[in-house]
């Protein structure tokens, strides 16, 4: 029962990630169209770098080490986004959650 549960908040957390650095896009801007394009382009770019490396169909195969750096440099850099858009307390809140998510899922070897 503990494992679907984890799952289920891994995906939210990758949800959650891309809906920071969308925020962080809107709110980095200078122009409208710059926040736009931050803000689509942003999180397209975390999705395509999930899809090719991290997900369970990745299309480049990566060792369980690099696996687990590259999605706390990708949940660090959501994290970043969120203060970044003076969003400090949803920042630890993020932080927090996909950290232990992550924990708990390395201890049960997933």
């Amino acid at each position: 029962m503990l494992k679907p549960m984890l799952l289920t908040t891994a995906f939210l957390v990758e949800v959650a990630m891309l809906a920071a650095v969308s925020v962080w896009g809107v709110h980095a801007g200078p122009t409208l169209p710059v926040r736009l394009l931050l803000g689509i382009g942003a999180p397209l770019l975390f999705a395509v770098l999930w899809g090719l490396f991290l997900s369970p169909s990745a299309a480049v195969p990566v060792s369980p080490g690099l696996r687990v750096s590259l999605k706390l440099l990708l949940f660090g850099l959501a994290t970043l986004a969120l203060v970044g858009a003076s969003l400090p307390t949803w920042a630890a809140v993020f932080a927090a959650v996909a950290l232990v998510d992550l924990l708990w899922l390395r201890l049960l070897g997933h």
